[in-house]
């Protein structure tokens, strides 16, 4: 059988067979109710790694953030985020739809909003004003090139939030991503977030699920939220069970990921593509493709002829990224790919 190698997203893992036979054998009951211990352990395993008092388990990434939002703001307040920011551009309009709110776009530098701009943006109190309560932020930044917001960017943010007794959320679909690039305890890294999203399908390989953690009031509340989205579970320990494995397995190995994307990135500057070096922190490749070598859309296709799948361009950028089953191997064998294609 020909191996493909699957350089589109991370979300393209397959669970290891340690996460399929905890599936197989978890203990279940009614999560729902409160009830399902295998979800209550991957709850606790949540909190404690991200140094907050409770978690809860949600279907995606996007439903986490929405229940969030909903829980930290009011319909007719505003929100505040980076302007490349997930939450804004790919989970449909949510914040709007849903959580009745108005957003406001701050430029950035790498990911992280710009701190003068950021404290402008804020909309303060008045009857005709969307007055602003909440602050998002994307760490590891996925359209930035997958970048860190440093602990001493949080600090800074924190400050302009207590200033303006604002609450912070962190989209962390890839916070252990940015906690193993930046060599710190992912908990220290989020100790100024109110509340934290973080994918289990991502980087740590499960097939489902994202975990929301927070203080136990703020749980409690976004419980409810999540009902009023549809994401109460019966036996939902069944897919719990991957996480806890990912929890205690998956997070050390990602700088393996991020080993990888720099081999990769090396590779693709020395066959011609444009990327901003900067950006290479952790396991997502943004690159550019000079139209003199070949169109974008041609170089997917070609890839895919020798069984290398890459992201569907934006213009002429093309995002790749590295994961558990990409193995350095692949990566070279991408690179040797490339350079046929471009002789």
């Amino acid at each position: 059988m020909v191996k493909i190698i699957d350089l589109r997203s991370d979300t393209q893992t397959r669970p290891t067979e340690e996460m399929y036979q905890a599936m197989i054998n978890a203990p279940l009951g009614d999560e729902q109710n409160e009830e399902d211990p295998t979800v209550m352990e991957l709850q606790k395993m949540a909190a404690e790694i991200l140094g907050k008092e409770d978690a809860l388990f949600t279907a995606s990434g996007t439903m986490g953030n929405l229940v969030a939002l909903m829980v930290h703001t009011s319909p007719g307040e505003s929100v505040l985020m980076e302007e490349e920011t997930h939450i804004m551009r790919c989970e449909t309009g949510g914040l709007a739809v849903v959580a009745g709110l108005m957003l406001k776009t701050v430029p950035g530098e790498l990911g992280c909003p710009k701190l003068d701009l950021l404290e402008k943006a804020i909309i303060g109190e008045g009857r005709l004003f969307a007055t602003s309560s909440l602050i998002c932020l994307e760490n590891t930044h996925n359209a930035a090139g997958g970048t860190c917001i440093s602990v001493e960017q949080m600090n800074a943010i924190a400050e302009i939030a207590k200033k303006h007794n604002l609450k912070i959320h962190v989209d962390g679909a890839r916070i252990f991503n940015a906690a193993i690039a930046l060599g710190i305890e992912p908990a220290h890294l989020v100790q100024k977030a109110d509340s934290v999203q973080f994918c289990l399908s991502k980087s740590l390989g499960c097939p489902y699920g994202s975990m929301l953690v927070g203080t136990k009031e703020f749980i409690a509340k976004a419980r409810k939220k999540r009902q009023i989205l549809g994401g109460g579970m019966r036996q939902g320990g069944v897919m719990a069970a991957a996480g806890i494995i990912a929890l205690d397995k998956m997070i050390d190995r990602l700088s393996e990921d991020h080993e990888n994307a720099r081999i990769l990135a090396d590779g693709l500057l020395e066959v011609g593509m444009q990327i901003d070096m900067r950006t290479i922190q952790t396991n997502l490749v943004f690159f550019e493709v000079p139209t003199h070598l070949v169109e974008a859309t041609e170089l997917v296709r070609k890839m895919k002829d020798k069984n290398v799948l890459i992201g569907k361009p934006s213009g002429n950028r093309i995002r790749v990224v590295t994961h558990k089953d990409i193995s350095r191997d692949d990566v070279i064998f991408t690179i040797e790919s490339l350079k046929e294609i471009l002789k």
